[in-house]
């Protein structure tokens, strides 16, 4: 990983210089020297890296050497980001007393002495401290020079991804008589299973599919529907029974247990599973511990006959430990299958001359994959991007197929692809070491921390997401991610690292990565000196905050998760480690439990200036945040999610000037927002706005505070809507100019007067002037007190595909709908002003040309879904058309509940051949339609008629 903290410094040099050369930073006399001493050091250096690391494989010197070079690039880091962030500080300062300045009407022509002041001292204590560090480089790179490296070919770059050259690598080739056993085993009793239940395991080196093959049976059909309860657990390394004990007992009852001790949970097992037939998959079990075991197993006994559990594991031990009754070792594959896995990867999208020209070679690097999936799917994702037959004989011809020490043939072929990588990439990759093991990893999350690493660039206004998107689309491609799950949109949200991939990101980060767990029981003297990214978990109430985690202040990312701990020794904790892990980047507060356990964040956070990345989402406890906190300039990402009784912000946002995600769902309390959020204009994420006080505060945001927020994307929901003063202040939102926002919720707050003629007409007018973002897919509009609906900008949303109308009790009509092109899901809730439904909901009128038109209008043309629910004065529900027309021809599922006055349904439900579900409930006046939905095309028209 060490191309990876090389790359982070050049790029500060490299935008240092350009800040100087554009009179934005004066360096101090002989620095801007040093600088550029500084950038051809590391231009030479990055020159020979990738064979300074091949050899660091194999050679202790070569690994030496790059530790030291590693240290001082962190080093030399943390000094340029310091500078950095006190010319960000300079700078904001500036802005804020010439928006004094502004509002006083006075015009200063010379800067303030104090800033003079403070740069002068600042520039020279950086001076030296770049001075000081210099010669440690220039030492290195006599050191460099001692060894003979080569200087490194360049990496190609890889090809720009497609969204439909996606392989799924999930699909298991070669292991038909493997899968087709377990199986029967798992589908049929035998005699042992009289005895209790019947233990399975499947045993086989890392990277041989085990738990590919596992999946594949758990969610076969024939198997699911055989048993009554089915639980996955991934137990991992080490086995903590109470975990695995709360694991089993959320899959057998879906809830989370609030039990913490091993007996009170394993009592709760004993009775979930009585009169039950189960399938227990235990993932990756390494215990030999048989007194850790039995207890689990004990409990179990008590479900039904015919109760499996399948366990995978690397070692046969653990299957005799646990007294498996069936034992499948999972062996290589074939030749064949070899061949075929490897081919599916590599000649993907590939013409078929152009395979037969590689077959000779690729049949030769699939013997030197020995028959290991994992290697197989690497190495053919990586040759799937090699178009020549040169590039294909250097991978079979590299010398890394030769390291044998490695974990039994699985290093290399994960290493060739690795070293394929960009640098950009590869370090990327290797932060991936901070989770644990299955760990599951949200990809937005970790784009996010990819960010405040600096691996992803450092320009603010460049779309550095969609960059880090790219890079793990790539990674995911080149078969290091797996285990994929997916939104409605089919986009990847959560994946996981195999854990052979795993221990080889941690090979590549070794000494820089550490889990620590402090229980009552642990020796927490272990020494951390050369660590850069630490996972800590407190477990039990006993245990105490472990002091010396303080000493390793050159930490930069750290995970802190309390399972128990006193709400005072947690504030006392936090306090001291923000005064001294000050190079942190990213930094996550976590609660296990609904404790409430921190209340409070220690305004010594702002003494943390390189802060990039700040999760403290869940803390349930907290009612405010310091005002220390809008110290952090270098904050990318502050996600306060279900804080929920968070009240306020502090009121200095505005000073956050690099904030490009400000994330806080969920927080229910929060009843404004301070003025300032303006000034975050590289905002690309603002979860939620609040427009608070009477529209007349000036020390909260309004609405127009959107206005200049032009790189918004994704969600946002704006409440306080009734706060707005007038169609004037939302028009200067400027909604319809934020392209890249695709999902907005819309709250106009319900008050007593919510009848009144003046509060109906201010919301039209706010609502029309509004003008909703050019290419919503989903809107949801909330608690709005309008009589109509009828905005005219309704009409331009050709890209909305879910349209949610709630509560929005003085409404008389609904809004013109039909012609929408791609609306799929429509709900509307709670409008007890609705009394019929006609024409203007299909959005054409009694005349309309269309009607007379030989050719048919579709309206609604994508709709499948429509729920209707509430709706108390609802009465009729007709349409004066003509043949002409075909409405809601997509239709599949209805819900109709809760309106009572409700006389019929129109004729196109009839005609509706699509229709497979029709739920209607409490609509007593529609008895009589019974006997008619007998004859409607759908699958389960039975409950209808029975509620009715």
């Amino acid at each position: 990983m060490t191309d990876a903290i090389v790359a982070v410094v050049l790029d500060q040099l490299i935008s240092i210089i350009a800040k100087e050369t554009n009179q934005q930073v004066r360096l101090v006399v002989g620095v801007k020297k040093e600088i550029k001493k500084l950038t051809s050091y590391f231009r030479a250096i990055q020159a020979v890296l990738l064979d300074a690391e091949r050899r660091g494989l194999k050679e202790m010197a070569a690994r030496d050497w790059l530790d030291k070079l590693k240290n001082a690039c962190y080093d030399l880091d943390d000094v340029l980001d310091e500078w950095n962030t006190a010319i960000l500080k300079l700078q904001s300062e500036r802005a804020e007393s010439a928006h004094v300045l502004h509002k006083t009407k006075v015009c200063l022509i010379l800067p303030s002495p104090r800033f003079c002041f403070k740069q002068v001292g600042l520039r020279r204590e950086i001076a030296l401290k770049i001075k000081r560090i210099n010669k440690n480089i220039n030492s290195i790179v006599r050191e460099k020079d001692m060894f003979n490296i080569d200087k490194s070919r360049s990496i190609e770059e890889p090809p720009r991804i497609k969204s439909t050259s996606f392989v799924d690598v999930s699909v298991v080739i070669g292991r038909d008589k493997e899968k087709n056993y377990l199986k029967n085993k798992l589908l049929h009793e035998s005699n042992e299973d009289k005895n209790g239940v019947h233990i399975i395991s499947i045993v086989g080196m890392g990277g041989m599919g085990k738990t590919t093959l596992a999946q594949l049976v758990y969610n076969d059909g024939e198997v699911k529907s055989n048993f009554d309860k089915r639980i996955w657990v991934c137990v991992s390394d080490p086995f903590d029974e109470v975990r695995i004990a709360k694991a089993i007992i959320e899959g057998l009852t879906d809830s989370v247990s609030n039990f913490t001790e091993l007996e009170s949970l394993l009592k709760h097992i004993h009775e979930s599973v009585s009169k039950k037939k189960f399938l227990l998959v235990l993932d990756d079990v390494w215990t030999e511990e048989y007194n850790k075991w039995e207890p689990l197993y004990n409990s179990l006994r008590n479900g039904l006959q015919g109760s499996k559990i399948l366990v995978t594991t690397r070692k046969s031990t653990v299957a005799g430990m646990m007294e498996s009754i069936d034992i499948i070792d999972m062996e290589e594959l074939s030749k064949d299958g070899s061949w075929l896995l490897f081919k599916r990867l590599a000649f993907f999208d590939r013409p078929q001359q152009e395979c037969e020209k590689l077959e000779d070679i690729g049949r030769e690097i699939v013997g030197k994959c020995k028959g290991l999936p994992l290697a197989l799917k690497t190495v053919g994702s990586l040759l799937r991007f090699k178009k020549t037959r040169e590039q294909w004989q250097r991978i079979l011809d590299n010398e890394i197929w030769k390291l044998e020490e490695f974990e039994k043939g699985l290093f290399p072929p994960l290493l060739l692809s690795y070293n394929d990588l960009p640098s950009k990439i590869k370090r990327c990759f290797s932060y991936c070491a901070v989770f644990p093991k299955d760990y599951e990893m949200e990809k937005d999350e970790l784009i996010k921390l990819w960010l405040a690493q600096g691996y992803l660039g450092l320009k603010q206004n460049q779309e550095l997401e969609i960059v880090g998107e790219e890079y793990f689309n790539m990674l995911a491609m080149c078969s290091f991610f797996q285990d994929f799950k997916k939104d409605d949109d089919d986009n990847i949200i959560k994946c996981k690292m195999h854990d052979i991939v795993h221990d080889f990101a941690q090979f590549l980060v070794k000494n820089e990565c550490f889990t620590m767990g402090t229980s009552s029981d642990e020796d927490s003297s272990c020494s951390y000196v050369n660590a850069r990214h630490l996972k800590m978990t407190l477990e039990d109430e006993k245990a105490s905050f472990p002091t010396n985690i303080c000493s390793i202040f050159k930490i930069r990312s750290l995970i802190v998760r309390w399972k128990y701990n006193e709400s005072s020794s947690i504030s006392i904790c936090l306090s001291n480690l923000f005064k001294q892990l000050t190079s942190l980047r990213a930094l996550t507060l976590d609660e296990v439990f609904e404790e409430n356990l921190i209340t409070k964040i220690p305004s010594e956070i702002g003494k943390l200036i390189h802060l990039r990345y700040l999760n403290m989402s869940s803390l349930r406890g907290i009612k405010e945040l310091p005002d220390t906190l809008c110290e952090l300039y270098n904050l990318q990402t502050l996600n306060m999610s279900f804080c929920s009784k968070l009240e306020k912000l502090p009121d200095g946002m505005g000073k956050l000037i690099n904030l490009r995600h400000l994330i806080s769902n969920g927080t229910f309390a929060l009843s404004c927002m301070p003025k300032g959020i303006e000034r975050l204009v590289f905002l690309r994420t603002l979860s939620k706005l609040v427009v608070g006080g009477d529209g007349h505060n000036s020390q909260v945001c309004s609405l127009d505070s959107l206005k200049k927020l032009e790189y918004l994307r994704g969600s946002l929901e704006i409440r306080g809507l009734g706060n707005v003063i007038d169609g004037a202040e939302a028009k200067n939102a400027n909604l319809k100019s934020k392209k890249y926002l695709l999902h907005l919720k819309l709250y106009f707050d319900y008050k007593s007067e919510a009848s009144s003629t003046e509060v109906s007409t201010k919301d039209e007018a706010v609502l029309e002037a509004l003008h909703a973002p050019p290419n919503l897919e989903k809107l949801v509009l909330t608690c709005y007190r309008g009589i109509t609906m009828s905005f005219y900008w309704m009409a331009s949303l050709t890209q909305l595909r879910k349209l949610t109308l709630r509560i929005c009790i003085n409404c008389e009509h609904l809004p013109p709908l039909g012609r929408l092109p791609l609306l799929e899901r429509l709900q509307i809730i709670g409008m007890r002003s609705l009394k019929s439904v006609g024409n203007e909901f299909l959005g054409i009128k009694i005349n309309d040309s269309s009607s007379s038109s030989s050719s048919s209008l579709i309206l609604f043309p994508k709709l499948k879904s429509l729920f209707l629910e509430k709706l108390e004065n609802w009465e009729d529900w007709e349409y004066e058309i003509t043949e002409n027309f075909a409405i809601m021809p997509c239709l599949s599922d209805c819900d109709i509940t809760e309106c009572p006055k409700l006389k019929a349904l129109p004729n196109h439900f009839l005609q509706a051949t699509s229709l497979e579900r029709l739920n209607i409930d409490s609509c007593p006046v529609l008895k009589q339609w019974a006997e008619i939905y007998h004859h409607l095309p759908i699958t389960s028209y039975s409950e209808v008629t029975e509620r009715l």
